[in-house]
């Protein structure tokens, strides 16, 4: 990936492993992806591709008994977070980098107020006292949007909505303003109204404290929306990668076609049937020796059930892992009606 002084996060060739009785799981076999300062990366794919582990992986969060960083590099702003010690790695965790996950309500501890886990978690990461902390929670409840601040300071998770508490999660998660913010499909348990003031919210926040955010996603219009750049995974790999508008409208691996094939469109007739790619992922016990995809490819080959394909720069900023889209050969995507060549 192309070198950039605005580079706050850098990841090469990245391998995560999981070690189990049944065989070694490749969960992730082969990531890279740069992040500037100030933009917004998805990662998108279907359920298994990848894409929590990768964004785990960089949070150094995997179960050390069963997860293993086999391979690769992880750099945030040139420090390389695989050799930090647990004491930096909390300081990078709630200083630097932060990260919201998927349910809110299992974010939250059920047992304890909102205030004093906002409290707690700002002691920990910064030297203040309670009442400034307890200052700056309220401040950071505000931003977000909560209204009567100080009153859901004394509630307990449960006595909000989702939507809320996504809210407050958000609102821990820049308290300490942090430069990176991994939201990890931080709108799937939420409905489509609050879905929509979430993503709002947190371009807004963004804009506030130009903060690099990693979003991963299974919707593609939300990537649309909110994204600079696109990284697509499939089985564990990068199968493209390239910024938003070049990879919606000129997606060059027959991955990337089946994804925006199957997004439902507002043209579509009620009695029309929706498209999927058909088949299902590979057991990633066994993946790595030929390309992922090729069971489930209308364009395969023989040389795609022989060797695995390299993630390719085809064009400048432009990645893709295809045998027959490495810049000499370029296949050609089937219309409606026609074939590929």
């Amino acid at each position: 990936m192309s070198e950039n002084n605005d580079v706050i996060l850098k990841v090469e060739g990245l391998k995560t492993y999981f070690y189990q009785a049944s065989g070694v799981t490749k969960a992730v076999d082969g990531v890279s992806f740069t992040l500037k300062q100030g933009e917004t990366m998805g990662i998108v794919g279907e359920s298994g591709s990848g894409k929590s582990v990768t964004s785990s992986s960089v949070m150094r969060l995997m179960p050390s008994k069963t997860a293993k960083i086999v391979e690769g590099d992880i750099t945030f702003e040139g420090i390389d977070l695989l050799k930090l010690s647990k004491k930096d790695l909390l300081k990078f965790r709630g200083n630097e980098c932060c990260m919201i996950f998927q349910n809110p309500m299992t974010s939250l501890d059920p047992v304890f107020k909102i205030g004093y886990q906002m409290v707690e978690m700002i002691r920990e990461h910064h030297k203040v006292s309670k009442k400034e902390a307890w200052n700056q929670a309220v401040e950071a409840l505000k931003m977000v949007g909560i209204p009567e601040a100080e009153k859901r300071m004394e509630a307990y998770p449960h006595e909000l909505s989702g939507g809320m508490c996504q809210r407050v999660i958000i609102a821990m998660a820049v308290c300490g303003n942090p430069k990176l913010i991994i939201a990890d499909e931080p709108t799937t348990a939420l409905d489509v109204t609050v879905q929509a003031q979430v993503l709002e919210l947190l371009k807004d926040l963004q804009k506030k404290m130009n903060t690099a955010i990693l979003l991963i996603t299974h919707n593609l219009g939300v990537v649309w929306e909110m994204c600079d750049t696109v990284m697509v995974m499939y089985a564990g790999n990068t199968v493209e990668y390239a910024d938003t508008k070049t990879l919606y409208q000129e997606p060059l691996h027959p991955y990337t076609w089946g994804l925006l094939d199957s997004m439902p469109k507002l043209s579509s007739s009620s009695k029309e049937a929706l498209v999927t790619i058909p088949g299902t992922p590979p057991d990633l016990r066994l993946t790595g020796y030929c390309c992922n995809f090729y069971n489930r490819c209308p364009y395969v080959t023989d040389a795609c059930r022989e060797s695995a394909p390299p993630l390719v720069e085809v064009k400048p900023g432009h990645f893709v892992a295809c045998h027959r889209q490495n810049g000499v050969n370029q296949l050609k995507r089937r219309g409606a009606t026609g074939d590929g060549k």
